[in-house]
């Protein structure tokens, strides 16, 4: 440590020099100060970040605030198992059963009323006396054009005759929800702007508001639960008529799943089987599934035999060999096969690989003839060009590939048709 000068004792010129010196320390140190304040800062920041990495929460929880976004997908649902419940019970249990009056808003007077009357075909009763009219039963439904509300106000006249007594009234008319008040039209438009439009019922709420009438997002959640088990016998159908095609695409993909009783989310997935382009039914059934098992596949196809479009996803091979037969996708086949090449010149196998795949987009692309025609004009133009690149594919692959790296080989991938 230097020794501290007499000041007393220096002249002019050496206090002058003296001052110098230490504002040259002062700044070198403020410089030094700054850049270690900055290391510091850095360094606790990475610290947080480690700490955070080590002892907090491995998995994102949604707060009570996003849970909301979900309430509706569980409105849904419970109303789709009372539906589901209703139509499974007896009639001497839904007689047994207490009756709930349901407490429901008026709808508003000022609404523009349709009046529908339903009267008997025949007011004549079966003594000969003519009925006479002694009052009504009056129902309202809400229906809905796009930016208006309307009301159908549904007049069922009951005639009685003054001889025998006898009282007679039309039918009710059927109703997607028994006793509701949504028309068809309004369910629908309910409908097609949440799963066409994707439209969540949380903005739907809104839209109708501005209409003139705000409905509940739980009321709403609670006619697509119902709608969704009335159509179920539709989706049936359409399944059925799906897997009588003898080539169908297939493929899955990711969706969050809200975990009953819990606030996380866990991936789900929803299955797509589609009919071909070239076919004359374009139809698509999703179907909805908690995991990608290949279990979920098989019973969707169930005892299906034909043709198959899909990826190389595993789930999906079980069944082939038991009378489904597998048609590469053209889409993953170039990639699957060089992205484990052991060659470092990727250049090569991307060039090999687009001559090789590239066929099939020069007959479609360039001839849309062939792309229109009949699979036998097709098969007919393509099978020649497949054979003559697929010897020198084969030939690259065993010079340049590993045995792991051929995913498909042309002798298993069947000729796009």
């Amino acid at each position: 440590m230097n020794q501290r000068p007499d000041l007393d004792q220096l002249s002019a010129d050496q206090l002058r020099a003296l001052a110098t010196e230490l504002f040259d320390r002062v700044e070198t140190k403020d410089r030094a100060l700054v850049r270690s304040n900055v290391i510091i800062e850095k360094l606790t920041h990475e610290v947080a970040i480690l700490k955070r990495h080590k002892f907090a929460r491995r998995s994102e929880q949604l707060d009570a605030v996003q849970g909301k976004l979900l309430d509706e997908l569980i409105d849904s649902d419970l109303a789709a198992i009372e539906v589901e419940l209703d139509q499974a019970m007896t009639e001497e249990q839904k007689v047994a059963r207490p009756k709930q009056q349901p407490k429901r808003t008026p709808l508003p007077p000022e609404m523009p009323r349709t009046l529908i009357h339903h009267e008997p075909d025949n007011t004549q009763c079966q003594c000969g006396c003519q009925l006479q009219r002694i009052g009504e039963d009056v129902s309202e439904k809400l229906d809905y054009v796009p930016g208006e509300f309307t009301v159908e106000r549904h007049i069922r006249g009951k005639w009685a005759c003054n001889e025998c007594e006898t009282l007679i009234q039309a039918p009710v008319p059927p109703q997607v929800i028994d006793k509701g008040i949504p028309t068809a039209g309004l369910l629908a438009q309910v409908l097609v702007a949440k799963y066409a439009d994707h439209l969540p019922l949380y903005r739907q709420e809104r839209i109708f508001g501005r209409a003139g009438l705000e409905i509940p997002r739980s009321t709403l959640a609670e006619w697509v639960g119902a709608c969704g088990v009335q159509l179920q016998p539709l989706v049936d159908a359409l399944r059925n008529t799906l897997l009588e095609h003898s080539v169908l695409h297939a493929d899955e993909t990711p969706v969050s799943m809200l975990a009953p009783g819990k606030k996380k989310t866990h991936k789900a997935y929803v299955w797509a089987y589609c009919t071909t382009q070239f076919s004359d039914l374009k139809a698509t059934v999703y179907d909805f599934a908690p995991s990608r098992a290949g279990e979920h596949a098989r019973t969707f196809l169930g005892d299906w035999q034909g043709k198959l479009v899909c990826d190389d996803y595993a789930g999906y091979k079980v069944g082939f060999g038991n009378g489904i037969t597998e048609i590469g996708c053209m889409a993953h086949y170039p990639e699957s096969v060089f992205i484990r090449s052991k060659t470092s010149d990727r250049s090569a196998d991307r060039r090999c690989s687009r001559s090789f795949v590239g066929i099939k987009y020069r007959l479609e692309f360039h001839d849309p003839g062939v792309r229109c025609s009949s699979d036998s004009r097709r098969l007919s133009r393509a099978k020649p060009m497949w054979q003559l690149k697929g010897g020198a594919w084969r030939d690259y692959q065993s010079a340049h590939c590993t045995r792991r790296a051929v995913v498909r080989s042309l002798d298993t991938v069947p000729i796009p048709v």
